[in-house]
């Protein structure tokens, strides 16, 4: 018997592409994602019947016959960049430079960059664009150099990243200080967080003995640090920034554990009034991206979308534990909301570990109720950011549990394809 409430990672092969499928069935209702070789995104969609194990299978079976039709009729996702107008080579992007009037950072050569890293000795970390590495300024500044990779975009990291956070100012926002471009030569310079990612701290598992267990104080000041960043990029600057890829990995800790949001190379800027944005294909990390941002039967991509992905990320913070997880005990741990809602739906208990005081509780339970509203499917049902301040900072008889995520299905069809575009 197929469970009506299940999440399952489904990697998948052939010889002509190299597909990877991921399949969500949580709330009653089921998601596939599936990439192929040219990190294309395709998804599929379909409605659950509790405790309907033929109907489940029916649903992987359409899922199945969906992967078969993309791979024969080649649905692909064109490149997307910054605007329509993006700059693809590296004269265009010396244009960028100037018409930005980067005056506020320093240009460095890439003799300063190597020397500055000490010939690339010390890598901190990797991302999606290029390695990260530890710098020091002639000042005696620390500082975490990214070097970009040119085998990956035409520029676009570069331009998001500058054009995004060149010009903001924010304690909860990692400060930009220079960067480095020669042809074949990209680097950005970024203010050195001595404690490194998030999920270094969050995910249990991956503490090593001895390592610093973030207190229940310590995640609740840090998701509302997280928020006041969020609410800067989205309200405070004169052009709305929205990030699109917040995750752990993506957020720094300094000494005092701080957090600063960090890597804004998937980022999009608008105006204040666009209430949506037009993209041209899906962008983020699976397990954090926003409904509307896979397939636009849920509605358009806007600051709603962080928040999503904001609230997914909360989760995980509160858990202890990535929200899919096939290795935990249990089916009914796999999907890490599905849990923590059912606890709320049955007796108020969260179930969670290492909470001793009554002010602990009411901080992970805010935590879960504020995270549980985040990842509404509808995006006019998820709070703005602003509101994610005050319901985390507010009283916590004013919260109400959250109707349940995905608990209805688009609203086109029960059973529907979609491909960015």
């Amino acid at each position: 018997m197929v469970p009506s409430r299940f999440a399952v990672l489904v990697p998948r092969a052939t010889r002509r592409l190299k597909w990877v499928s991921l399949v969500i069935i949580s709330f009653n209702f089921i998601q596939l994602f599936v990439f192929n070789n040219e990190n294309s995104l395709t998804c599929a969609f379909a409605q659950l019947t509790a405790g309907a194990a033929a109907a489940a299978a029916g649903i992987l079976l359409t899922a199945f016959v969906f992967i078969v039709s993309c791979s024969t009729s080649r649905i692909f996702i064109r490149k997307m960049f910054l605007s329509e107008n993006m700059p693809k080579n590296d004269q265009n992007i010396e244009e960028f430079i100037k018409n930005f009037r980067m005056l506020t950072l320093k240009r460095y050569s890439h003799y300063d960059i190597k020397k500055m890293t000490n010939s690339f000795k010390e890598k901190l970390g990797q991302g999606g664009f290029g390695d990260v590495y530890k710098g020091k300024l002639p000042d005696g500044r620390l500082v975490a150099v990214k070097v970009l990779s040119t085998l990956k975009g035409n520029g676009e990291e570069f331009i998001n990243e500058v054009a995004s956070i060149g010009k903001t100012s924010h304690v909860n926002i990692v400060a930009l200080l220079g960067y480095c471009f020669k042809p074949s030569k990209r680097a950005l310079i970024y203010e050195f967080m001595s404690n490194g990612s998030l999920d270094k701290f969050i995910y249990d598992r991956h503490l090593m003995p001895g390592a610093t267990q973030l207190s229940w104080q310590n995640l609740y000041h840090i998701a509302i640090g997280i928020a006041r960043g969020l609410e800067y990029l989205h309200c405070g600057c004169s052009t709305r920034i929205l990030h699109l890829d917040i995750k752990p990995h993506n957020i720094l800790l300094d000494e005092d554990f701080n957090p600063k949001i960090s890597d804004f190379g998937l980022s999009r800027l608008c105006t204040r009034k666009e209430s949506i944005v037009s993209m041209l294909e899906a962008r983020g990390t699976i397990g954090y991206i926003a409904p509307e941002v896979v397939c636009r039967n849920f509605g358009g991509v806007s600051h709603k979308s962080d928040v999503y992905s904001y609230g997914m990320m909360i989760l995980e913070m509160v858990g202890g534990r990535k929200n899919l997880d096939v290795r935990v005990t249990g089916t009914s741990k796999i999907y890490f909301p599905d849990w923590v809602y059912k606890h709320l739906e049955k007796d108020g208990d969260l179930g969670l570990n290492g909470i001793m005081t009554t002010d602990e509780d009411e901080k992970a339970r805010k935590m879960v109720l504020v995270s549980l509203w985040c990842i509404q499917t509808d995006p006019s049902q998820r709070p703005s950011i602003g509101k994610v301040l005050e319901m985390l900072q507010g009283s916590i008889s004013a919260l109400e549990v959250p109707p349940k995520p995905f608990l209805s299905s688009p609203p086109r069809s029960s059973t529907e394809s979609t491909t960015i575009s």
